[in-house]
């Protein structure tokens, strides 16, 4: 038996130096040391043996586990060493290339022009007011002169939360709270924001759209005032060459109330984007009602201002040549990264 055992021994040791891996060393000592092993089966046949041989028996068994063993273990230690070796050199990083630079992202077109309006007229002294795009009735209807009865609410399909609550459908309610704020200072600002109406979806209406209003109550404004700010507007934004229009319209809470027109790129002669008239509507303003300034606690005989208002998306439009309201909402990288 004992010649058995080195014969064993010989074949494991081979077996050993010829594993590649430690999953294959892993095997080996299963193969020897497991509940069905070789050298288990060997142990076990111990008490088979005469009392004269089980001794040297037992010190070979033991003998061969202990080298195997050992053997084992060296083994397996210079297979950790070369695993730690290959992993490392499969993960290096060589610090000296240079880097992945990640993409940039960029202003949307309609954060672009929100910006480049707000630059304008910071730069003629107003300031910047926000205020909450869910608006009580009050201050979306009541306070700018369009009670309950009012046929101009007609035009304003709200989106209501409640009976007294509804997203807000212009920035016109900021007007308000900032003059009840600042009462009885003098009042400069624009509101920039997102308003609401229950439009259907199409080329040129969305039921989410951005707006940026004015407003300058002081003592002494008029019309007058209203016509030069929104020139130097038109002329810093469109261009020096670009002309000015206002035509009579109406508004509840302006009075008297105007249109702003500025002049086609086709210097009159008629074209596709302004239908061939020569000019491109931009805006809506007037003269600050007096029952506006009445509620807001300014007295009308005192105080007088103007106001004005512009959808973002259609000066981004007419910016860019864009024909279709809902390309600004999509997503689509193919047309946001031309404004890069």
């Amino acid at each position: 038996m004992q010649d058995e055992l080195k014969t064993i021994q010989e074949q494991a040791l081979q077996e050993i130096q010829a594993a590649a891996s430690s999953p294959e060393l892993a095997e080996i000592r299963l193969k020897y040391f497991g509940k069905k092993g070789v050298v288990t089966k060997y142990s076990r046949t111990l008490g088979t043996l005469s009392a004269e041989e089980r001794p040297l028996v037992g010190k070979a068994i033991n003998e061969l586990r202990e080298r195997l063993e050992t053997e084992l273990k060296i083994r397996q230690a210079e297979m950790e060493r070369r695993e730690a070796e290959a992993k490392f050199e499969r993960e290096k990083i060589d610090v000296e290339l240079p880097g992945r630079r990640p993409r940039r992202g960029h202003p949307h077109p309609l954060q672009i022009i929100i910006e480049e309006i707000t630059m304008t007229f910071l730069g003629m002294g107003f300031s910047v007011a926000e205020g909450p795009e869910v608006e009580f009735d009050y201050y979306n209807f009541e306070a700018l002169n369009i009670p309950p009865e009012h046929p101009a609410r007609e035009m304003h399909d709200s989106l209501y939360i409640t009976d007294n609550i509804l997203l807000r459908t212009h920035t016109s309610p900021v007007q308000i709270r900032a003059m009840e704020k600042l009462y009885p200072e003098p009042v400069r600002i624009i509101v920039p924001g997102r308003v609401y109406r229950r439009d259907a979806l199409d080329a040129t209406h969305s039921p989410l759209f951005h707006q940026i209003e004015g407003l300058l109550v002081d003592k002494g404004i008029t019309f007058g005032d209203l016509k030069g700010v929104l020139t130097v507007f038109v002329k810093k934004f469109f261009g020096e060459d670009r002309q000015v229009r206002l035509r009579p319209s109406f508004f509840p809470f302006t009075e008297p109330s105007a249109e702003v027109d500025v002049s086609c790129v086709c210097q009159g002669k008629g074209c596709r984007i302004c239908k061939n008239t020569g000019w491109i509507e931009i805006l809506g303003s007037g003269s600050v009602h007096p029952k506006v300034l009445a509620m807001a606690k300014y007295d009308p005989e005192v105080y007088s201002g103007f106001a004005f208002g512009m959808g973002v998306e259609r000066i981004a439009m007419l910016r860019y040549g864009i024909t279709d309201i809902r390309h600004f909402y999509e997503n689509d990288f193919r047309f946001l990264s031309q404004f890069c």
